[in-house]
């Protein structure tokens, strides 16, 4: 398969665990032709959307681990994939890119994740689409309601909507002293809408990442445990992963969403579970291949080339 990779700058990967080279690794052992290109790298013109595509060669070398092509201006429906790998902020930027790749598949491109399901899943919002599985939670930018909600749940964690890797996540009780300052931060006193979830304690025990693809449930999820004095498990915090077997809790969440991810054009989901309850599920670029491979020998890249194969 022709595959088109669109990429934060390739200097930046971070071998040893990111996702994305994984997913280059396996796909240039099965012959698959790799080409990288940036968000800036897209444009319509004349009713295509054109990517100015790189032919990607892996070196196995560090840090020179690849070797680029000179560009060319291909359409991207004449690729047999197009993989949407871009890193958050989830910002306007981001937005337009998802336009231009729905754009392009007007025309014939398969791209995955789907940008209309990237648009329509806010990876912090659409828990609310699985009440059934999720804590008590509330998304407003009223700050009363915020307090209100405090003294309801005692201990509670709030959260910007558009954050990654445990950015601006507080864990907020009655008795904290800088409870008004961390509502104004993260609100902006009154103009920005975020997250508030009740605390669960069973985050001593780490934030699982469940990946689902193709609308199954890989079998082993990574535990992000916090360290030392921290409340996020996130693993950009400082968290431990540990890979572990899906518990049934886990099974029965995962294997409940997949099909209705899968329906809407996510070939790749994230899942975040802390004990018993869904607290996120990431589309845009979900992680933890590699960390899942290394502990568990669970070849994660496989899967997903397995089930983008038949995709196409």
């Amino acid at each position: 398969m022709k595959l088109a990779f669109i990429v934060d700058p390739l200097d930046d990967f971070k071998l040893e665990k990111d996702t994305t080279y994984a997913i280059m690794q396996e796909a240039a052992a099965r012959g698959h032709d790799l080409h990288a290109l940036q968000q800036q790298d897209l444009a319509w013109y004349k009713q295509s959307v054109n990517g100015y595509a790189r032919r990607l060669h892996l070196t196995g070398g560090k840090p020179d681990w690849y070797r680029l092509d000179a560009p060319i201006s291909t359409p991207l429906e004449q690729f047999d994939a197009v993989l949407m790998r871009k890193d958050p902020p989830f910002d306007m930027e981001y937005v337009y890119s998802t336009y231009l790749l729905e754009m392009a598949e007007r025309r014939g491109a398969r791209v995955f994740n789907r940008p209309q399901a990237i648009r329509d899943y806010n990876e912090k919002m659409a828990i609310s689409r699985f009440s059934e599985f999720i804590a008590p939670t509330l998304v407003t930018r009223r700050v009363e309601l915020l307090h209100e909600f405090l003294h309801e749940h005692s201990d509670i964690i709030l959260k910007p909507l558009d954050g990654m890797g445990g950015a601006s996540v507080f864990r907020v009780r009655l008795a904290d002293p800088n409870i008004n300052v961390i509502i104004e931060t993260l609100t902006g006193t009154g103009e920005r809408t975020v997250m508030a979830q009740r605390y669960i304690p069973e985050i001593r025990d780490g934030d699982k990442r469940v990946l689902v693809i193709g609308g199954k449930p890989v079998p082993y999820c990574l535990a992000r445990i916090p360290k030392a004095g921290e409340t996020r498990g996130n693993l950009a915090a400082g968290g431990t992963g540990v890979a572990r077997e899906l518990t049934a809790r886990d099974l029965t969440i995962a294997e409940t969403l997949g099909p209705q991810l899968a329906a809407a054009g996510l070939l790749l989901v994230g899942l975040d579970v802390i004990g018993d309850y869904l607290t996120e599920v990431n589309v845009t670029s979900p992680t933890c291949f590699q960390e899942i491979f290394q502990q568990s020998g669970f070849n994660v890249a496989a899967m997903f080339l397995d089930t983008l194969e038949k995709s196409v």
